[in-house]
């Protein structure tokens, strides 16, 4: 059995959800996690119940988004003229523009 953890709101975390993901969504979805700067725990639990999952830039976000970026990057650069770029790429990339949008957004608004 799990340890009990109280969580923000004071409701005891006890109980345990398990499920089985491919090697290739895990990876997609460790990448999710730390673009985000959740805890796993908690970006699975606000995909889940369909509430926004809300960046708040740091310097771990930073360091995971300028490491993405590079590997895209990478793979970039390998691809021939006229080749057509992985899916899962395009994906990565579209996450990351939506990273960095809600980023400029947030500042554009604190700065009002």
């Amino acid at each position: 059995m799990s340890q009990k953890c109280l969580d923000r709101r004071g409701r005891w975390r006890n109980k345990v959800v398990s499920f089985r993901i491919s090697p290739e969504e895990d990876l997609e979805l460790e990448r999710a996690v730390r673009l985000s700067g959740l805890t796993k725990q908690e970006y699975i639990t606000r995909r889940i119940l369909c509430r926004d999952v809300i960046v708040q830039g740091n310097p771990r976000v930073y360091k995971a988004l300028r490491n993405e970026l590079n590997g895209v990057v990478e793979e970039l650069k390998r691809l021939e003229p006229g080749m057509v770029a992985d899916p899962d790429m395009v994906e990565i990339l579209r996450l990351m523009a939506e990273l960095l949008t809600g980023m400029k957004e947030g500042s554009d608004h604190a700065r009002r």
